[in-house]
């Protein structure tokens, strides 16, 4: 079973900046800047409990944020 996760990305298309479910076949929000993309996507991700994953304008992933249920733990919290 793939982990649901909430992608932020440049759209090439249209410029700026969309946000996406990965199941999904539409965008949940398009943002003119990188900054409001990051904050509807955090939402999102909290509300569904799902992973946050950022990328770069190259594309690349620069940052990812678990909203959900972490299978790795941190070391401090054992």
């Amino acid at each position: 079973m793939r982990r649901k996760s909430v992608h932020v990305v440049p759209n090439s298309i249209q410029g700026g900046w969309t946000v996406k479910k990965n199941e999904a076949q539409r965008a949940s929000a398009h943002t003119e800047t990188k900054a409001d993309a990051v904050k509807l996507g955090r939402v999102i991700s909290q509300r569904s409990g799902s992973e946050l994953v950022i990328h770069g304008k190259d594309g690349k992933i620069q940052r990812s944020d678990s909203y959900g249920n972490d299978p790795c733990p941190h070391k401090d919290e054992k």
